[in-house]
C-alpha cells in the first residue's frame, strides 16, 4: 500500500537536485508541498492535506541530511592530493585492428619524455587519449589512417586523491559531480581508477571546477 511518505520519497529520488537542496535545508518545505501536491495527490488517487506532504519532506530531509553528513561528508573531508594539468588535448578514436599497435608507438614516445601527461581509457567502440598539446603531432602522425571523431583542444585536467574508504560509501562521485553540475562545469572526461578520480574540464573553467572540489574538503 502506498503511503504518502513513500511516494513523496520517490518523486524526491527522481530529483538529483532537488534531493541535494533538501538535504542540506535549503528549500521552504510549505512552498514545495504546494508544487508537488497535485502530482502526489495524482499517484495516491487522494486528496492529502499540505501539512501531511510537508511533514513527509521534513522526515525526508533529516535522513538526507543524516546520510550526507556521516557518510559521504566524512569521506569528502578527507580528499587527498589534488593535482592540476594544463595545455591539454583529447582526441577520441574508433576502434580498429590496428590501433592498439598505434597506442604502443605512442606510448614508447611519451616514455621519452617523463613530464609530458598522457592517459588513455578503452570503451566498447571508442578509445580516448589525453596528452600535453606537444604532442599532439605526434598523436596525429601515428593515428592518421585511424579514424577520429573528437578531437578537443585547450583543457585542463584535475585530478583528486580520494581516501580508500570511497568505494564502500554509496554516493561519493554523485555527490562531486552534482556539485560541478550546480556552478555550470562541462566534463569532457571523466578517468578513474580505484582511489583517485581525473576530470577534464575547459581552460576557462578549471578555476571554478578546483575549487568546487577544494571546498568540499570545508563541508
Amino acid at each position: 500500500m502506498k503511503t504518502i511518505s513513500s511516494v513523496v520519497e520517490e518523486y524526491i529520488k527522481k530529483k538529483p537536485f532537488l534531493q541535494s537542496a533538501l538535504a542540506q535545508s535549503i528549500i521552504n518545505l510549505t512552498s514545495l508541498s504546494r508544487i508537488i501536491k497535485p502530482e502526489i495527490e495524482s499517484e495516491l488517487g487522494k486528496d492529502i492535506r499540505n501539512g501531511a506532504i510537508v511533514m513527509a519532506l521534513k522526515r525526508l530531509s533529516d535522513d538526507l541530511e543524516f546520510r550526507a553528513t556521516h557518510k559521504i561528508v566524512k569521506v569528502l573531508k578527507n580528499i587527498g592530493e589534488i593535482t592540476v594539468r594544463s595545455s591539454l588535448t583529447d582526441f577520441t578514436f574508433l576502434l580498429s585492428d590496428s590501433i592498439l599497435d598505434n597506442q604502443t608507438k605512442l606510448i614508447r614516445e611519451v616514455n621519452k619524455n617523463k613530464d609530458v601527461f598522457y592517459t588513455s581509457s578503452r570503451g566498447v567502440n571508442e578509445l580516448n587519449i589525453v596528452v600535453n598539446n606537444t604532442l599532439d603531432n605526434t598523436v596525429e602522425e601515428l593515428f592518421k589512417h585511424e579514424r577520429c571523431t573528437q578531437k578537443a583542444e585547450n583543457l585542463s585536467s584535475i585530478t583528486v586523491k580520494l581516501p580508500a574508504e570511497n568505494v564502500s560509501v554509496p554516493g561519493i562521485y554523485y555527490f562531486i559531480f552534482q556539485r560541478l553540475a550546480w556552478e555550470g562545469i562541462v566534463l569532457f572526461e571523466v578517468i578513474s581508477t580505484t582511489n583517485e578520480f581525473t576530470i577534464l574540464v575547459n581552460d576557462e573553467q578549471v578555476d571554478v571546477a578546483f575549487k568546487t572540489i577544494k571546498d568540499l574538503k570545508a563541508l
